[in-house]
């Protein structure tokens, strides 16, 4: 039995595309055992994959902020403590960063990543046992499906990714207080880049098209900069809700009940694709070859935009009725 460490801190989007590396090391040794050393922010996301064994929560975030606070070293003498009490068959480092690099050392077990040509970092490169030529200009999912299959010795699947997220038994009743339409479109605006932000107007604009086709839009939003976006986006629209703040397993259970989801280039919208929502990424300040949305087999996902190219309504509008026609 295969013990494995998939080193993967963040970002959500990230995470979220590491869940096809889970899936495929599953598909080539079902009784593979895979732990996953994850930012505390973003545990609720790894508890929504059952194929993963042990979360191992990190903090170098706010560890960083705090660096010279006691609490902070207990805390990382409890992580180190945490990380060390298996025996890795393979670690796998698909975020290629010093930072998850030294991570990855940290753990019992040989430590697999890109090579010093081809990690985001090249220092990092250099502290891997093992290194592999993983090309930089290719889809983040399918870099690390690849550095997976190198380390394990397995071929690249050629199939679209599983995500395997799932939520049943999950429920929203009772801490959802919104009043939650019908049919409605989750409106996924926020970004943690300003360039990366859809203009409101345009996100208006769009909310009036989905009135007259009968859809109502929810505003999810996670600080106070994001409510006031929402709110500014859902005063002159009538079928605008901005829904209270929620954690990620309650918009989680949302996603998966919407009619679609539009979002900009955010984890919620990789989250989406995951659940095989049909998905409209809007992409302002961002390489569709890069991080695009990768949906599964029978799932619809598309992206417009780009680098550098912010998608206008009708743009938005022509995409949006070729996964939900109208």
């Amino acid at each position: 039995m295969l013990r494995i460490l998939l080193v993967k801190t963040s970002s959500m989007g990230d995470v979220i595309h590491n869940m096809a590396v889970v899936s495929d090391i599953h598909a080539h040794f079902p009784d593979a055992l895979i732990d996953w050393v994850v930012e505390t922010s973003f545990n609720e996301i790894i508890k929504l994959n059952p194929n993963i064994n042990t979360i191992i929560p990190v903090a170098v975030r706010r560890w960083k902020r705090a660096i010279f606070n006691c609490q902070t070293w207990r805390e990382i003498a409890t992580f180190k403590r945490q990380i060390n009490v298996q025996k890795y068959d393979a670690i796998l480092d698909t975020q290629a960063l010093l930072k998850s690099a030294i991570i990855s050392r940290l753990a019992n077990g040989i430590t697999h990543g890109p090579n010093t040509k081809t990690a985001r970092e090249p220092l990092a490169g250099f502290l891997y046992h093992r290194g592999y030529d993983i090309p930089p200009k290719i889809h983040a999912l399918t870099r690390y499906r690849m550095l997976a299959a190198q380390a394990l010795g397995y071929t690249l699947p050629s199939t679209p990714p599983v995500y395997n997220l799932q939520v049943d038994g999950i429920h929203s009743t009772g801490v959802i207080q919104a009043k939650i339409p019908q049919n409605y479109v989750m409106a996924l605006h926020s970004t943690a880049r300003d360039a990366k932000l859809w203009p409101v107007g345009h996100w208006v604009a769009l909310g009036h098209y989905l009135a007259s086709k009968g859809l109502s839009i929810l505003l999810p939003w996670g600080s106070e900069a994001e409510l006031a976006r929402s709110n500014l986006i859902a005063a002159p629209l009538s079928n605008a809700v901005v829904l209270p703040k929620m954690n990620l397993t309650q918009l989680a259970v949302l996603i998966t009940k919407a009619q679609a989801a539009i979002g900009v280039d955010t984890g919620l919208m990789h989250i989406a694709v995951a659940f095989k929502i049909p998905t409209l990424a809007i992409f302002c300040d961002t390489y569709i070859w890069q991080a695009g949305a990768m949906p599964s087999n029978g799932a619809i996902a598309i992206t417009i935009g780009g680098k550098r190219a912010c998608p206008s309504v009708n743009e938005a509008i022509q995409a949006f009725s070729q996964i939900i026609p109208t």
